[in-house]
């Protein structure tokens, strides 16, 4: 493996844990990091449609470095239950806090916007609801149906939390069939607690797994994200781990530092270790892998459902 390109100090502890964050010296891009400033017409619509309907992406929550591109193939990832998380995660950039009151009436308002965006392709996510019931795994639901009764022919993705390991919660999505089932496992188990202290690593493959379990002919995916102070043969391990959990789809990206304040980079992948590990990925059985510096979640999601698919149907 390539050595690291940052140098690591300490600094005080991440939120939700005793053990102290490493620091960057310095952290400095690569030049494969870089990408051209958003723009396009179609991206320009869809800002304003996004203004003027009072809705929230991730793709501007997260600081996505692919908006530009997913924006012109008119994908986007919408974040819904309001833009304040119930959990504090270590790399993410959205606020935590106290949430907005429940809406019953956004997945009409959202299954409106998509259809006068004329969308192919929407994820849904959602920020971690731990004050609601059930997670707000209605609220996905809703989103589901409505935007396949105004558009059967646009795919929908939902990225869900874990709902604290709700399998009603779970089922309650899963009723609405969603094209893809997405539950990002984000980071190795030996980080879950600096990383993401309010997930567990068993919780999320149990999620998958019962995903799975609940629609076998449905299609799963999970993310990883790298450079946040995993080993490769961690790695490894963890692709292997959501291969029992019968994932589908497997994303891999390079984590980017949203701020000082959130965990620093331990190191930067580069483009030929991004597409060894899709080798490796393809060879353990996933049916589709998206693997390079840029890769998130989302990240060429119009086309993933249609080449799983093909996947899975090649004899």
């Amino acid at each position: 493996m390539a050595a690291p390109l940052v140098q690591l100090t300490r600094s005080p502890a991440s939120p939700g844990s005793s053990e102290p964050l490493p620091t960057v010296a310095f952290e400095r891009k690569p030049s494969w990091l870089k990408v051209k400033a958003p723009g396009g017409p179609t991206y320009g619509h869809i800002k304003a449609l996004m203004r003027e309907l009072n809705l929230h992406t991730v793709c501007e929550e997260a600081r996505c470095p692919n908006i530009g591109e997913c924006w012109e193939h008119k994908a986007a990832t919408f974040m819904i239950l309001g833009d304040v998380c119930t959990r504090n995660c270590a790399y993410c950039a959205v606020s935590h806090g106290t949430p907005a009151p429940f809406d019953p009436v956004e997945p009409v308002r959202l299954a409106e916007a998509v259809a006068q965006m004329g969308l192919a392709h929407v994820v849904i996510t959602s920020v971690d609801r731990d004050d609601l019931e059930n997670g707000g795994a209605e609220s996905f639901a809703g989103c589901i149906r409505e935007i396949k009764r105004r558009l059967p022919d646009t795919s929908v993705e939902v990225l869900i939390p874990d709902f604290k390991g709700s399998e009603r919660a779970l089922a309650i999505v899963m009723e609405a069939r969603p094209d893809i089932l997405n539950h990002n496992l984000e980071t190795v188990e030996r980080l879950y607690r600096l990383a993401r202290p309010g997930g567990r690593y068993p919780r999320a493959l149990e999620v998958l797994a019962n995903a799975r379990r609940l629609v076998p002919d449905g299609l799963t995916k999970s993310g990883i994200i790298l450079g946040m102070g995993e080993e490769w043969d961690e790695l490894l391990v963890a692709m292997r781990d959501l291969r029992r959990s019968d994932v589908n789809i497997l994303t891999l990206g390079q984590y980017l530092r949203p701020s000082e304040s959130h965990l620093p980079v331990a190191r930067f992948y580069t483009p030929a270790e991004f597409a060894e590990l899709k080798q490796i990925g393809m060879a353990m059985g996933f049916d589709h892998v998206e693997a390079s510096p840029l890769t998130r979640s989302s990240y060429h999601a119009w086309e993933q459902v249609d080449q799983a698919k093909a996947t899975r149907a090649t004899p």
